[in-house]
C-alpha cells in the first residue's frame, strides 16, 4: 500500500506511525512484532535499518541497533525480512536509515529493492533535500516516496522548499536533538505545526512517548503521530503486551483528540 492511499483511506482521521528497529531483538522476531503492532492500531510502520553510528538517534535506538546487528541484521537480511512482513500485512512500510548504507548499495538497486520488498517510503535523516536529487530520481522510478524532515529551527523559506520536495508525508521533528522519549513536548512543536502548511500530510515525531503527547500534536493540527523510542524501550524489556497496549492507547487518544476542523485535501 502506498502512503498516500493510507491517508486517503483514513478519510481525515489521524494516522499512527510506529518505528521499530528491524532485527531487534532478532530478524526472525520482527515480522510477528509488526503484525502485533498492526493489530494494536498502527497505520504505517517504519522499519529502521540498524547502523553502527546512528547520528540522529539517542541511546535507546542506538542500543537497539547494536542488538540487531549482533543478531545478524544487515541490508540483505533487511530486505528479505521486509518482504516477509509485506506478505503478511497490508499497510505502508517505510525504510529509515542513513545515506552511506543507501549509497553503498547503489541508489537504483536500493530503490528497486524497496519496491520489490513492499517498502513504499524512504526516510534518510542525514540526506538534505538539496543533495537528494539522485536518490529522489531513483525512488520516483521505482514508485517509492522520499520523505524529508522539517525541524523547529528550519527557516520558512526552507520549509517551503522541503514541502515541495517531500512525498508521502512531511516529517516534522518535534524538537531539536536526537531521538528519545520525553515527558513534555516543546512549545516549539505546536509552533512548528502551525507554520507548516502544504499539500502533503504532516507527521510529527521525535520524543512522543505517551497517548497524552500524541493527542496534543493532533489537537495542534498534525495529520499523523510517530512513536519510536517508547516502543524500542518496551521491546528491549521483552514487554510486548505492554507495547500493544501503548499503541492501542495512542491510537484511541489521537482519534479522540481529532480536530473538528476539516482537513485540507491531500
Amino acid at each position: 500500500m502506498r502512503i498516500s492511499e493510507a491517508f486517503r483511506l483514513a478519510d481525515g482521521k489521524p494516522r499512527l506511525i510506529v518505528y521499530i528497529c528491524a532485527g531487534d531483538p532478532s530478524p526472525q522476531a520482527t515480522p510477528d512484532l509488526v503484525k502485533r503492532l498492526v493489530r494494536a492500531g498502527a497505520d504505517i510502520v517504519e522499519l529502521g535499518l540498524p547502523h553502527s553510528d546512528p547520528v540522529a538517534d539517542g541511546p535507546t535506538i542506538q542500543a537497539a541497533a547494536q542488538r540487531a546487528i549482533a543478531a545478524g541484521m544487515n541490508t540483505d537480511v533487511y530486505f528479505d525480512m521486509a518482504a516477509e512482513v509485506h506478505r503478511d500485512v497490508d499497510l505502508p512500510l517505510v525504510f529509515m536509515g542513513y545515506y552511506n548504507m543507501v549509497y553503498a548499495r547503489g541508489l537504483g538497486r536500493f530503490a528497486q529493492d524497496c519496491s520489490r520488498s513492499g517498502i513504499t517510503g524512504v526516510i534518510v535523516p542525514d540526506l538534505p533535500p538539496e543533495e537528494a536529487t539522485p536518490l529522489k530520481n531513483a525512488c520516483q522510478a521505482s514508485g517509492v516516496d522520499l520523505i524529508f524532515l522539517i525541524a523547529p529551527n528550519t527557516p520558512p523559506s526552507r520549509v517551503e522548499m522541503i514541502l515541495k520536495e517531500t512525498s508521502g508525508f512531511a516529517y516534522l521533528v518535534a524538537r531539536t536533538g536526537v531521538t528519545g522519549a520525553k515527558k513534555d513536548l516543546s512549545t516549539d512543536t505546536t509552533r512548528l505545526i502551525s507554520r507548516v502548511q502544504g499539500n502533503v500530510p504532516m507527521a510529527v515525531g521525535f520524543g512522543i512517548s505517551t497517548p497524552h503527547q500524541a493527542a496534543e500534536v493532533v489537537r495542534a493540527g498534525a495529520d499523523a503521530v510517530i512513536v519510536g523510542s517508547a516502543c524500542i524501550e518496551l521491546i528491549a524489556k521483552g514487554e510486548i503486551d505492554r507495547l500493544e497496549r501503548l499503541i492501542r492507547d495512542m491510537k484511541g487518544a489521537i482519534l479522540q483528540a481529532q480536530s473538528p476542523i476539516a482537513p485540507i485535501a491531500k
